[in-house]
C-alpha cells in the first residue's frame, strides 16, 4: 500500500523527471472516456486527473463544471499551465482520492487507472463508500482500469487487475451496471495493454 505522502512523492517525480507524453498511459485524445462520458450535463469529477488531456476535450465539449484531482501537485500543475486562460474553467484539487473530502456531489465521476492501484481489500472499500457518498442519485460512474490479462505493475506500483464484471460487482450495493467493454491502449513506446471499462448508474 503507497501511503498518501508517499504517493504524492511518487508521481509529483514522476511527472517532473519524465515527458508525460512518452508516459505509458499518455493519449492524445482520450477517445473512450469521452464517448463513455458522453455529453456535457451537470457537474463531473475526474480522479487522478494527474497531466491527462481530457480536461482539455471537456472543456471544449462544454463542461462548465468540472472538477480535476490528483495526489501529485506536478501532474495538476502541468495541466493547468496547458490550459492556459482555460484553467479557470475547472476546479483543481491536490488530494490523495481516500482522504479526500468533497464538499459537492457530482452528476459524473471518471477514473481512468486510479481504482487498479487500490490492491488493498480495505482501500477498495473505502473507494466505493467515496463515490457511494459523491455520486448523485441517477448520477454515473465511468471506471476504467487493467484487464485480466492487463500489466500486473505500472509506474513502478502493483496493479490489481480485474474483469468490468468484477469491478461492477464491487459497487452493487449502490450502483447498477450499464455498459461494460474492453480496450487495446496502444502506448506511446508501442506496447499493447488491456483495460476494460464499466459505466455504473447510482440507485
Amino acid at each position: 500500500m503507497v501511503e498518501p505522502q508517499q504517493g504524492a512523492s511518487h508521481w509529483d517525480a514522476v511527472y517532473t523527471n519524465k515527458d508525460v507524453t512518452s508516459v505509458s498511459w499518455h493519449q492524445d485524445t482520450p477517445t473512450t472516456s469521452l464517448r463513455l462520458i458522453g455529453p456535457p450535463r451537470g457537474t463531473l469529477v475526474d480522479v487522478g486527473a494527474g497531466a491527462s488531456n481530457l480536461a482539455d476535450h471537456l472543456l471544449a465539449a462544454g463542461w462548465d463544471h468540472l472538477t480535476l484531482l490528483d495526489v501529485s501537485t506536478a501532474g495538476l500543475d502541468l495541466t493547468r499551465g496547458r490550459l492556459g486562460g482555460d484553467a479557470t474553467r475547472a476546479t483543481f484539487v491536490v488530494s490523495d482520492l481516500l482522504a479526500w473530502q468533497p464538499t459537492a456531489s457530482y452528476d459524473v465521476w471518471h477514473d481512468r487507472a486510479v481504482l487498479h492501484f487500490l490492491t488493498e481489500p480495505d482501500q477498495r472499500a473505502a473507494y466505493v463508500a467515496l463515490a457511494a457518498r459523491t455520486v448523485t442519485t441517477g448520477g454515473r460512474l465511468v471506471i476504467g482500469g487493467f484487464a485480466p490479462n492487463g500489466p500486473t505493475h505500472c509506474s513502478g506500483l502493483p496493479t490489481a487487475r480485474r474483469s468490468a464484471e468484477q469491478i461492477a460487482d464491487e459497487f452493487v450495493s449502490n450502483f447498477t451496471i450499464v455498459k461494460v467493454e474492453s480496450e487495446t491502449h496502444h502506448t506511446p513506446a508501442g506496447a499493447e495493454q488491456e483495460f476494460v471499462w464499466a459505466v455504473l448508474r447510482r440507485h
